[in-house]
C-alpha cells in the first residue's frame, strides 16, 4: 500500500482554503486541512471536509457531451468548444452581445471568475456577467 498527502486547493468556493487530499493507491480517499495554509489555517468547511467526494463518483462527466435531438453523444474536447463558440457567434450576430450571458460558479477561484468576466466583456461584449459566490 502507498499512502500520501497531496496539497492542493479546495474546489468548492473561490476563497482557495488548502486541503490535503489523502490518496491511498492512486486513489483520492479523503480531505483532511492543510495545517499551514494561510488561507484555512487548519480548518475546512463541511464543503473542503467532503472535497474528496465526487473525484471517482459513478455520475462524474468525464468527456464532452452533444445533444443530438432528444440524446447525448460523447464528443471531443474540440469538437465541444467549436460548437460553444458557434452557437454563441450567431447569438451575437443576430441578437446582439446584450443577448447572451454568463454565469459562473463559486467553485471557481477569484481568479477564474475574473478571467471569465473579462471574457464576457472584452471578446464576446456583454456586462451581463454574474455568480453564485454572493451567498
Amino acid at each position: 500500500m502507498q499512502y500520501k498527502n497531496v496539497l492542493t486547493t479546495c474546489p468548492y468556493c473561490g476563497v482557495g482554503c488548502g486541503v490535503n487530499l489523502q490518496v491511498l493507491d492512486g486513489q483520492v480517499v479523503g480531505s483532511l486541512p492543510s495545517r499551514t495554509h494561510p488561507v484555512s489555517q487548519g480548518g475546512l468547511c463541511i464543503k473542503g471536509w467532503n472535497a474528496h467526494a465526487f473525484v471517482h463518483h459513478e455520475d462524474r462527466l468525464k468527456t464532452p457531451l452533444i445533444r443530438e435531438g432528444d440524446e447525448f453523444r460523447e464528443a471531443s474536447w474540440d469538437e465541444a468548444l467549436a460548437l460553444v463558440a458557434e452557437k454563441l457567434g450567431g447569438v451575437k450576430a443576430e441578437h446582439g452581445p446584450d443577448a447572451i450571458g454568463v454565469l459562473s460558479s463559486a467553485k471557481c477561484t477569484n481568479e477564474e471568475n475574473y478571467v471569465l468576466q473579462k471574457f464576457s466583456r472584452a471578446v464576446i461584449g456583454t456586462n451581463n456577467v454574474d455568480h453564485c459566490a454572493r451567498l
